[in-house]
């Protein structure tokens, strides 16, 4: 005679209710919270730029600048371009997207299946080349549609407005006087956006920004890092949405280096994130050392799936991150690969990297 099954131990923790969402965005803009070392935790997002989208996107259609049915068009590297076509889906509107060199045949694939309509840069090993282009085929598209809506998600700061929401998430989740935020910069409204509606809510938060080589925003175009166009960190042309002021403190970071994190953070911690993140991870390890009283709160803005080639299958090439330590600087002048660190503290940003506004734009 059989004997009667054993019941299964329910789980640690029971959520009073897990919440049916409206749609995916609400799903899967929240991050997962993991602790990584003693203080430090990594918000580990599947597509971060979900809470700048459809926070610009809900702006606009409120301000009556937008409308169902409109064509939203944009540049991207990829997680934004995602989010867009996303947040267009749910509110009834189209999609165009000026996509750069580095963007897939997975992510096109996911964008064309969710109606946005992509036109791709050809290849380029410069990624001033591959900005530029897309720009200028975007005011190409706009000239001949004046239909269509240009997001300039590097410029316009509606994108800073979604990230209000993560700030609340963050606050609960992380309580206390002080906080640093560890984060690749990129077009600035991430960073920028969390820590602005952190520090008006009250929190004394640090903000340490993470920077590639050739990176125009923070003084870095002198130099050239050949493997390192790194989607989401840095840029070759000036972006409005970065405010310098609010980063504290500034880390520059070669291929290499951003390799080693991405590759200690999945074998270390079991997480696959992008190139990005694993910047921001090795910088945050660096800064929680040497800075002890947190917590840390380390970005990691998407998947490492993108980089499965030019990262993990490599991963025996990646250097030991326990064994790397950046040059600290005093002035940007003393910059150098493959590792600087400067104590920003607030400063303007560099002449170069200043965006000008230019005449009919949105």
């Amino acid at each position: 005679m059989p004997s009667a099954p054993t019941p299964l131990s329910p789980p640690a923790a029971v959520p009073a209710a897990v919440p049916v969402h409206e749609h995916i965005t609400d799903a899967i803009k929240a991050p997962a919270l993991v602790r990584l070392d003693g203080e430090t935790v990594l918000a580990r997002f599947e597509t971060m730029k979900v809470y700048a989208a459809l926070g610009a996107v809900r702006a606009l259609l409120r301000r009556g600048r937008i409308r169902p049915g409109q064509t939203l068009i944009d540049s991207s590297s990829g997680i934004y371009a995602l989010a867009l076509a996303m947040a267009a889906h749910r509110y009834g509107l189209r999609c165009h997207i000026v996509a750069s060199t580095t963007v897939d045949s997975v992510m096109r694939a996911q964008l064309e299946v969710l109606g946005a309509t992509v036109d791709q840069m050809p290849p380029s090993s410069s990624l001033r080349l591959d900005q530029e282009r897309r720009v200028r085929h975007v005011r190409r598209l706009l000239a001949g549609r004046p239909d269509m809506y240009w997001m300039r998600q590097y410029h316009d700061p509606v994108h800073h407005a979604g990230y209000r929401e993560l700030a609340a998430l963050v606050d609960a989740a992380l309580p206390g006087e002080r906080l640093t935020v560890v984060g690749a910069v990129g077009t600035g409204a991430s960073t920028g956006g969390l820590t602005r509606a952190l520090r008006a809510a009250g929190r004394a938060v640090r903000l340490v920004g993470v920077q590639p080589f050739g990176s125009v925003t923070f003084g870095s175009e002198r130099f050239s890092d050949p493997e390192a166009i790194i989607a989401g960190i840095g840029s070759s042309i000036p972006f409005g949405n970065v405010r310098h002021e609010l980063y504290d403190t500034v880390h520059w970071l070669d291929f290499r280096h951003a390799m080693a994190g991405t590759v200690g953070l999945l074998r270390e911690h079991a997480v696959f994130a992008g190139l990005s993140t694993g910047a921001a991870y090795l910088v945050g390890g660096y800064e929680a050392a040497r800075r002890p009283g947190g917590p840390y709160l380390v970005l990691g803005p998407d998947t490492g799936h993108r980089y499965a080639e030019r990262v993990f299958a490599r991963h025996e090439e990646a250097p030991d991150p326990a064994a790397l330590r950046p040059v600290r600087i005093a002035a940007p002048g003393e910059l150098r690969p493959p590792w600087s660190v400067l104590e920003w503290a607030g400063r303007q940003g560099p002449p170069g990297a200043l965006h000008a506004e230019e005449e009919g734009t949105p």
